[in-house]
């Protein structure tokens, strides 16, 4: 959500943004807000900062970037770790949407069945599938990952 209007230096002068923690606090007092506070709160339905800059609302990892590059984003910002909270500067980078989809590791991307990423039961058989048949949903799990490694750039798992 590039802001064509708002531009590093105005992050800058309203806002501090510690590298280390990934966390902003206003530099100054505001209607709604104390010199020092915490800026943003998190998004409910998937975790991500989002911080009110000049009426607009913005992500806070998209924000980092801007405040650290001088530039927003050309492409997704990745939190590596999984953590959608994590605003640290080492758990972002600028990414295509396919190298971000090969990062997935949630809940959400987990089967059902198993709650496992890339690991779910044939139920005819009781064996679990992942590139390959196995006894528990662990030993998929585990050569899912070991492929998803292996094979996938953007992963960081």
């Amino acid at each position: 959500m590039a802001k064509s209007d708002l531009n590093s230096e105005r992050v800058r002068e309203l806002l501090d943004y510690n590298a280390e923690t990934g966390v902003f606090r206003w530099r100054n007092k505001g209607r709604k807000h104390a010199a020092g506070a915490i800026a943003g709160c998190a998004d409910p339905s998937h975790g991500y900062i989002r911080i009110v800059v000049d009426g607009e609302l913005c992500y806070a990892h998209r924000l980092a970037w801007l405040y650290m590059f001088g530039e927003w984003p050309r492409g997704i910002i990745d939190h590596m770790n999984g953590d959608n909270a994590d605003n640290s500067a080492g758990n972002l980078r600028d990414v295509t949407q396919a190298t971000n989809a090969q990062n997935i590791r949630s809940a959400m991307a987990s089967n059902r069945t198993t709650g496992m990423l890339g690991a779910s039961l044939r139920k005819d058989t009781g064996k679990y599938l992942a590139l390959g048949c196995f006894d528990t949903p662990e030993q998929a799990h585990a050569a899912y990952i070991e492929a998803k490694r292996r094979l996938h750039a953007g992963c960081t798992i």
